[in-house]
């Protein structure tokens, strides 16, 4: 009788048998996030192959299925043409790590179920930045094998003949150190750190309790303030230096003549012009110093004086560029007129309305003075573009909805004007998400993946952040959730677009310290632009494979349109993840 019971169990068991990992390969056809997923939030992987019937979690080694399901039916990528199916184990609350299992097809990458699941990820895209200082050797406590000698000292930089003025005349030398290097050059612009600082400090005003709570391995550290705040104002202090106090006009950008080799910092030695005031870097500024005021006002204690510095910084910036309202930066005028011509970032820009807006909102809030209100149509139209380094005008709605209470009355009779334009873009952004084949915001049009498509994503997400505050509704945090899925991994490539951060991630970013240290990994918490239709026209790097738009990604250090790391990518990349380990406890 025994022998028959074991032979029954024995035929039972090699009907429900899992391989063993070891006899498993990873299926790159399997794609999900790859950090993993909160216990009480949905999870979902994707499946890019000619295959359908059942699917298993199994335990890490493979020896135990917690989770058995079947594959949904198949979705039609309107990009590509290609089919996919969802693996959905929401309901699958138990901390652990897991694989998903295709029979006849692998295994997935592991990933985890746990609570706080991005919180490492919000600390690590956070010291990204550290990586990114100038003017200081990061030593290997806090930088580990990434450490580095000092570059950019930037205390002996040339006044360009663009930026000349009596009281600075040409080939004068200005001090201006410290800031971050903007993305895989060596280079500092002020256009470009206005919506990095924006968001960086929205990410403090928004969830400040979180950020109070939340550690980072920089030198700072130790004292009063928060990490992410003492990381920020490495940059900021940068971005004050660069306001001419003579008349309160704002350098474009701190820049050599052309774009270093592929050297370490130290080694990058060519001189550092500050060029031409514009009135874009003006309002940025101005917006960026009147909320810095507001978020370091409390610190007075560990920071005097600097609160009511950013505070005046921000209003003779103002007023500079109504002043000078048509100083636009064009590069290639400006090379017909001046010498040594510069070749480097242009951020240039064909009108400056929208910087207007952030400016008026931002010195509003901060000073509750009506004029500045008033002083520009906060709502030209109906539309609520996308936030990104061009287009700027959304992040004055973010502000006013974040601190409708402190308004003025003036202010607050537009409050539903400002709840209106936000919610408008977050339901376009979540309307039939679960027809996309990667049931994502990110990807329901072809135009979502430009030059730093990574970073569309992670601004969508915020914007359906700010949705779920202002309604607390949980499917805008679900489709938030959800392009934080793609960013790590859940996407047409499948690749974590962040260094360090998943199994499959860029291992050869456009970024000289990553490609020069002689170290095999790159710096990590670096979120890389990601997909990117144009890309092979852009660079000219060899390798590309295909042109389907969401496709296009080349982890090669030649791919600066695919695969730079910036500092505007990696600030969206802090707040969707801080704002989702925030928010977590709220579904």
């Amino acid at each position: 009788m025994l022998r028959i019971i074991v032979a029954v169990s024995l035929f039972i068991g090699s009907l429900f048998r899992i391989e063993p990992v070891s006899a498993q390969t990873v299926s790159e056809a399997i794609r999900l996030n790859q950090i993993g997923f909160y216990p009480n939030a949905p999870k979902v992987a994707i499946i890019v192959a000619a295959t359908d019937g059942p699917f298993q979690v199994t335990t890490a080694d493979g020896r135990r299925v917690v989770y058995s399901g079947s594959l949904s039916e198949s979705r039609t990528n309107a990009i590509s043409g290609k089919t996919a199916r969802s693996a959905d184990f929401s309901t699958l609350r138990t901390p652990g790590t897991y694989v998903l299992v295709i029979p006849g097809l692998g295994k997935s990458y592991p990933f985890s179920i746990q609570a706080n699941i991005h919180q490492k990820l919000a600390a690590g895209a956070i010291k990204g930045f550290y990586y990114q200082r100038t003017a200081i050797e990061l030593p290997e406590t806090y930088a580990g094998i990434w450490h580095r000698p000092a570059g950019h000292p930037d205390t002996r930089v040339l006044i360009h003949p663009s930026a000349a003025s009596a009281t600075r005349p040409a080939g004068t030398t200005i001090s201006s150190p410290l800031g971050w290097y903007d993305a895989g050059d060596y280079n500092k612009y002020i256009v470009n750190s206005g919506i990095t600082m924006g968001t960086l400090l929205s990410v403090y005003e928004d969830f400040p309790d979180y950020c109070r709570s939340m550690a980072v391995s920089i030198p700072e550290r130790t004292n009063q303030l928060p990490d992410l705040l003492d990381e920020s104002l490495w940059n900021l202090r940068w971005m004050l230096t660069m306001q001419d106090p003579a008349d309160g006009g704002v350098y474009h950008k701190l820049t050599n003549a052309r774009f270093d080799g592929m050297v370490m910092p130290d080694k990058a030695t060519a001189d550092r012009y500050v060029v031409q005031k514009s009135v874009t870097a003006a309002l940025d500024f101005a917006a960026v110093m009147a909320q810095a005021a507001r978020v370091f006002r409390p610190f007075t204690r560990e920071l005097p004086g600097l609160a009511d510095s950013c505070s005046t910084a921000a209003v003779k910036a103002w007023q500079w560029a109504k002043q000078n309202p048509d100083a636009l930066y064009n590069q290639d005028a400006l090379n017909k007129s001046f010498e040594p011509d510069v070749v480097t970032g242009t951020y240039g820009d064909r009108s400056a309305a929208d910087e207007w807006i952030w400016a008026a909102a931002e010195l509003y809030l901060t000073t509750k003075d009506d004029t500045y209100y008033t002083a520009v149509n906060l709502f030209p139209d109906e539309n609520t573009p996308l936030p990104s380094w061009p287009m700027v005008r959304t992040l004055a709605y973010y502000s006013l909805a974040r601190l409708s209470k402190q308004m003025t009355p003036r202010g607050q009779q537009d409050l539903p004007k400002v709840k209106a334009h936000i919610l408008r873009l977050a339901d376009q952004l979540k309307q039939d998400r679960n027809k996309q084949a990667f049931l994502t915001p990110m990807g329901k049009s072809a135009s979502d993946y430009i030059w730093g498509s990574s970073a569309v994503a992670a601004n969508q997400g915020i914007a359906l952040i700010q949705a779920f505050r202002l309604t607390n509704q949980g499917e805008y945090l679900d489709a938030a959730l959800a392009n934080m899925d793609y960013l790590l991994g859940r996407n047409a490539v499948g690749y974590s677009f962040v260094t360090g951060f998943g199994s499959k991630t860029p291992l050869h970013p456009h970024h000289r310290p990553s490609v020069a240290d002689g170290i095999d990994a790159p710096v990590p918490g670096l979120l890389s632009g990601g997909t990117n239709a144009n890309a092979a026209r852009q660079d000219k790097c060899p390798g590309y494979t295909t042109t389907v738009a969401d496709e296009v990604f080349l982890d090669a250090d030649c791919s600066y349109a695919s695969n730079e790391i910036a500092i505007n990518w990696n600030a969206p990349l802090v707040y969707l993840a801080t704002a989702l380990e925030a928010l977590q406890k709220k579904r």
